[in-house]
């Protein structure tokens, strides 16, 4: 007989089991941050027995970590899944995902009163705009078919200045509810998301772009550099996600169709 507490020897089940434990996590440090979300807290709302969660994480911020690596792989993938042609329209669905995830708002909004002692950790961490892969292989491939100029040269210091510009500006993060419709910061609310990824896409496209036209096979060749890149962001975010999990990372290439 299994002891008491022990997780299930069936991947599946554990792997469940561990999803339950973050949704309460997310939930619970929503509610009243960080700081004053505990074990038992975390226990009593996933349905598990104390020793349980640690058998899955020594500490809670190993169980932080690897909840933020699960919202990681879901932004990935949502932005994959929008199938982004350009860098452009990768950055504007990155800053769209985004902002539809409460979780990862307060991350880089800083939000003390939510993260706690994380504050500081956790908003430098997440401030290297990391949509992890090999962007500077994406960038110069990008270069070579004449889609993105050379000049200025430190691409991601770039796209980290306007992607955040935007989301920080009044009206942008920290100025009302994920959602909330206005015409925009000039009349003191909080414009839409939607308008706010699409002012992203502009502004890159404007900043990155030559300019210049490209043939078919050069716009074809540009949408498959930027579906290999996510391709690529998506398997090591998985990878990540699993090793806080405990399991084997599951393949998460691009779908057929």
């Amino acid at each position: 007989m299994a002891r008491a507490g022990r997780p299930p020897q069936d991947p599946a089940r554990q792997i469940e089991r561990a999803h339950r434990i973050l949704d309460a996590v997310a939930e619970l440090v929503l509610r009243w941050g960080y700081d004053k979300t505990t074990i038992d807290d975390i226990a009593q709302r996933a349905g598990v027995a104390k020793g349980t969660i640690y058998l899955h994480w020594k500490t809670r911020d190993d169980i932080f970590a690897a909840l933020l690596r699960r919202e990681r792989v879901s932004l990935v993938e949502a932005v994959r899944d929008r199938e982004p042609a350009t860098l452009s329209e990768l950055f504007g669905e990155f800053s769209r995902a985004l902002l539809r995830r409460p979780l990862l708002h307060v991350v880089l909004s800083g939000d003390s009163e939510v993260l706690g002692k994380l504050t500081r950790q956790k908003r430098e961490n997440a401030a290297r705009l990391r949509i992890d892969g090999p962007f500077e292989a994406y960038t110069a491939r990008l270069i070579e078919l004449g889609a993105v100029r050379e000049e200025p040269g430190h691409h991601v210091r770039v796209i980290t200045s306007i992607v955040y510009g935007f989301l920080f500006l009044p009206g942008g993060l920290t100025a009302g509810p994920p959602g909330e419709l206005s015409d925009g910061p000039a009349d003191g609310g909080r414009p839409s998301d939607d308008r706010v990824a699409d002012l992203v896409a502009d502004t890159i496209e404007r900043t990155m772009s030559t300019g210049k036209p490209l043939d078919a096979a050069a716009e074809k060749a540009v949408a498959d550099a930027t579906l290999a890149f996510l391709d690529a962001a998506a398997e090591l975010a998985g990878r990540k996600l699993a090793a806080s999990l405990g399991t084997e990372p599951v393949s998460t290439g691009r779908r057929a169709k």
